[in-house]
């Protein structure tokens, strides 16, 4: 397989093949043009009726019920779960299994969005009288203004296009595309409405990457305890300090005064740069060698600022944490940061 792929590229590329290619590459751009083009003349349609549907789904008590079939499903399914995903509750339900059922799902106080580019699909035809029977609101998204799902719905957004992506003109494809811009366009002004921001964003995620990152805080993963290295006082001798670097492993300690104020802190660096002045350092007191007014971070920033700090400053992959009255509280380190999964 991996010879017959790479046979084929160097086909491509040689001469005779370049006339083949170009076809190639001309039609797969005209797709996108097609498409593109077919996103921007959503905007001088978007008007009343656009900002009515905003009102509507903004103002509903229930949740957004979205249909379609075929691909305008699979459009509708994302649009639901764009929705979801950004403050306005919301599924997809199935206009086939509507018919079986799942009309149960939907309440008086719902909003449906019904999508059907032709705006004559049967599945929704035979569950629309039933639907505004239940009270629901009805939003539809054809193609067609004319078209019967258009006329019996309470808000029309217009999402034809002038021609499909498709050379055939048949599979949906610029017309798919410019509905999920109009859903998009929809949750995200729903979204700025009610102040959703991104520690809402990360609660709706809290599996992924995203989540770890706006979720996470230093003090969830700060090493603390029996695990943080730390001297007292500052007239400690340096290998009594060292001692205390080589349990914890780290390659610092932090300076603490009585009430465990940090004073400064030592690190593998700083002693490699003492060794390179002196003899030996058996008689040095870690209070005169050490770096004071390290930088540090409190608990409650989140785990991701660290990782930030990290890069602007030349930290050695490590952090002192410590209370809004300078106490110290915790370290973490890079790897702390890696095991979280927060980089």
């Amino acid at each position: 397989m991996c010879w017959f792929y790479n046979s084929f590229v160097s086909n491509l590329l040689q001469p005779e093949a370049s006339t083949g290619a170009r076809q190639l590459l001309d039609l797969a751009r005209g797709v996108l043009d097609i498409e593109a083009d077919a996103v921007r003349g959503l905007k001088a349609r978007l008007g009343p009726a656009f900002v009515e549907a905003h009102r509507i789904i903004l103002a509903t008590k229930g949740r957004v019920v979205v249909t379609g079939m075929g691909k305008s499903g699979h459009v509708g399914n994302k649009i639901a779960s764009t929705l979801a995903s950004t403050g306005t509750p919301a599924f997809f339900m199935h206009p086939a299994e509507a018919s079986h059922g799942d009309l149960g799902m939907i309440t008086e106080d719902d909003v449906v969005i019904a999508i059907s580019y032709s705006g004559e699909s049967d599945e929704i035809g035979r569950i629309l009288p039933l639907i505004k029977r239940r009270g629901a609101k009805v939003i539809a998204i054809t193609g067609r203004a004319g078209s019967t799902l258009a006329k019996e719905a309470d808000v029309h957004l217009d999402a034809r296009v002038e021609t499909e992506a498709c050379p055939l003109e048949l599979a949906p494809t610029a017309s798919t595309t410019a509905t999920l811009a109009l859903g998009d366009a929809l949750a995200m002004t729903l979204l700025d409405a009610r102040g959703f921001r991104s520690d809402d964003f990360a609660l709706h995620h809290p599996g992924g990457a995203l989540g770890r990152r706006l979720l996470v805080h230093v003090g969830d993963i700060m090493r603390r305890d029996e695990q943080l290295p730390r001297s007292a006082p500052g007239d400690a001798l340096l290998p009594t300090v060292l001692e205390e670097m080589s349990r914890k492993g780290i390659g610092m300690t932090c300076v603490v005064d009585s009430a465990q104020k940090l004073l400064g802190i030592f690190t593998d660096g700083d002693l490699r740069r003492l060794l390179e002045r002196h003899d030996t350092v058996k008689g040095l007191r870690v209070g005169d060698v050490m770096m004071r007014n390290p930088t540090t971070i409190g608990p409650g920033k989140l785990a991701a600022e660290v990782a930030q700090v990290f890069e602007n400053k030349s930290l050695g992959g490590r952090l002192v944490v410590c209370d809004p009255d300078g106490r110290l509280v915790g370290a973490i380190t890079f790897h702390d940061l890696l095991a979280a999964g927060v980089v």
